[in-house]
């Protein structure tokens, strides 16, 4: 009987998140307070009552998620995971909750990543695709055919649904081999270009650069990284394993069904939106889920 805590990554955004936080908790108002400072803007007016197009800039979106998703389980009283992790950004906000990190240093580590990760989206136009309905496999051995562009398979939400990578035209030509093959539908993602793929390679040089200059403590249960989807408390490792994130893929299935292996019954979402609580369900429909 042990109890998985799950962080969201981007796309769980909604305007007004946080705001029952701030209005109703003075340790909460007080770190909103200090984000906005460590930024050097706002970040909780346009949390609270910006656009949507606002809330969706990546520069925005990653801390503003981040900031929910670690201040909801700061005020959760019986917060006392037997393990984590979280959906791509969601793995900062895994290790700060499981005190690998501190609340400042994850807030700048996320930031920084955030910026490296729009700069290589603005220097390289790109995109990613959700695909339904067709086995891992194939979808792998689609992309790998694509030898004149960079698409590959980026992220395995839960049985029946990738999210595939890559240049323009590269996800393009795979989404047209996908429906091919079988593919129920290729869903093209308002995103701002192509996470965990080859083409985040400059913004992975300069998190890798900003990672390495943090300091890291060992987290006080494991974590399930994304990379491999296999648990650490190891600092070295969990280091290596989040720099690896920003071209590799994001292994959802794969650390659920591990975590459900070593001995979660309970998977407690901890941020904005119920997304994780869905997959993990499609991913094993006997295991509890629930929202903080």
């Amino acid at each position: 009987m042990k109890k998985a805590y799950v962080f969201p990554g981007q796309g769980s955004q909604f305007k007004g998140m946080g705001k029952d936080l701030y209005d109703n908790s003075a340790t909460a108002k007080a770190l909103f307070e200090q984000a906005n400072d460590i930024l050097g803007f706002r970040i909780t007016d346009i949390m609270f009552e910006g656009t949507d197009e606002e809330l969706k800039q990546t520069k925005v979106t990653q801390p503003a998620i981040f900031l929910h998703s670690v201040i909801l389980a700061k005020e959760t009283a019986d917060f006392q995971p037997d393990m984590v992790a979280g959906h791509s950004l969601g793995e900062f906000s895994a290790l700060v909750s499981a005190g690998a990190l501190s609340f400042e240093d994850g807030l700048r580590l996320v930031s920084a990543r955030a910026l490296a990760m729009q700069k290589a989206c603005e220097a390289n136009p790109s995109t990613m695709a959700a695909v339904l309905n067709l086995a891992d496999s194939v979808i792998e051995e689609i992309c790998a055919s694509i030898t004149d562009e960079i698409v590959v398979a980026a992220n395995y939400n839960c049985p029946g649904q990738v999210v595939i990578s890559g240049s323009n035209e590269g996800v393009a030509k795979a989404g047209e081999k996908l429906k091919e093959a079988g593919a129920k539908r290729v869903l093209p993602l308002p995103v701002g270009g192509a996470f965990h793929s080859p083409l985040m390679q400059p913004a992975r040089e300069e998190l890798a650069a900003a990672i390495e200059a943090t300091h890291f403590e060992s987290p006080s249960c494991p974590i399930y990284q994304n990379v491999n989807a296999q648990p650490s408390q190891d600092v070295a490792t969990i280091k290596a394993n989040l720099i690896a994130q920003l071209t590799g893929a994001v292994r959802w299935t794969q650390s659920v069904q591990n975590m459900i292996a070593g001995g979660a019954t309970t998977f407690v979402e901890c941020g904005p939106g119920k997304v994780l609580q869905g997959l993990v369900k499609k991913i094993n429909a006997e295991v509890e889920t629930a929202g903080v």
